[in-house]
């Protein structure tokens, strides 16, 4: 059985002390549940290339790499959160993958207080039990009853 490809999608990547110590953290817990992760900044070599039209090969390389994946895992903190994370977002609910989102960011970017970030966001999560696609905490990720896990499992 091939194992399902997750896009994980994260700012994390442009600060060197979270690329090394925080974003390994969200692959080793998605790879721990059986999923291929595909991390873009490992993958694309996010930084590292900056030679004439860096920019449009990462971009169009992410972008294939979402096309391809089964599901996309989005980290959505900051106030608000990152503008690339949330184009990859639109682009895998137009593409109508599943979608995970993360955030432990105690921070409200949203007008509504039932979600805690832009409305449009959650066009791709059930209007049902959203929450259960929903993460605040990496221990979180390892839950056997939460989305992520039973979606890898099905």
């Amino acid at each position: 059985m091939t194992k399902k490809i997750v896009y994980l999608a994260s700012p994390y990547g442009f600060s060197k002390q979270w690329k090394d110590n925080l974003l390994p953290e969200f692959v080793e817990a998605i790879e721990d549940l059986g999923a291929e992760v595909w991390e873009p900044f490992c993958r694309n070599a996010q930084v590292e290339e900056l030679d004439t039209g860096w920019a449009h090969k990462i971009a169009v390389a992410d972008f294939n790499d979402i096309k391809k994946a089964d599901a996309i895992f989005a980290i959505v903190n900051g106030l608000p959160p990152d503008e690339g994370v949330m184009i990859e977002l639109g682009v895998a609910m137009a593409l109508e993958k599943s979608i995970f989102l993360f955030r432990d960011d105690f921070r409200r970017c949203s007008d509504s207080e039932e979600y805690p970030l832009n409305l449009m966001i959650f066009a791709g999560l059930p209007s049902s039990g959203w929450k259960n696609f929903f993460y605040t905490s990496i221990k979180e990720i390892s839950n056997p009853n939460k989305a992520l896990a039973l979606w890898l499992n099905s």
